[in-house]
């Protein structure tokens, strides 16, 4: 079983050959199921569309939302196609991260000519 720093090291790299080979300019679905598929054939356990429920704090299920990727269990993958990431999304995976009471994310962004990938711990 790979650790944590080792899952994130994994996405990482293969992030970054996704965004070498395909580029920007492509769909956020496109990326997913390319990450999917490599992160997969690494033997890694990948759910992509993973559906996550949201509790409130006395463990009351409020609702569910739909993660692009959940890698092993326990890192939340949010993707994004856009110019640049904004505080916005990061927002958005804290928020997701709180809710759904996981420690680890990895915010990814293919839409914009420089790579961006940033790591979140609650």
């Amino acid at each position: 079983m790979r650790t944590i720093h080792e899952l994130c090291d994994l996405v990482r790299e293969t992030a970054y050959a996704i965004h070498l080979y395909h580029a920007h300019g492509h769909l956020e679905k496109v990326y997913e199921n390319a990450l999917g598929h490599r992160l997969h054939k690494a033997g890694v356990q990948v759910e992509q569309q993973a559906a996550i429920s949201v509790f409130d704090e006395d463990g009351t299920l409020l609702g569910s939302y739909i993660a692009d990727l959940m890698i092993e269990g326990e890192l939340l993958v949010e993707l994004k196609a856009c110019k640049t990431l904004a505080e916005e999304h990061a927002a958005q995976l804290l928020g997701y991260l709180k809710s759904a009471r996981r420690r680890h994310g990895v915010l990814i962004n293919f839409g914009s000519y420089q790579f961006q990938i940033k790591k979140y711990v609650l």
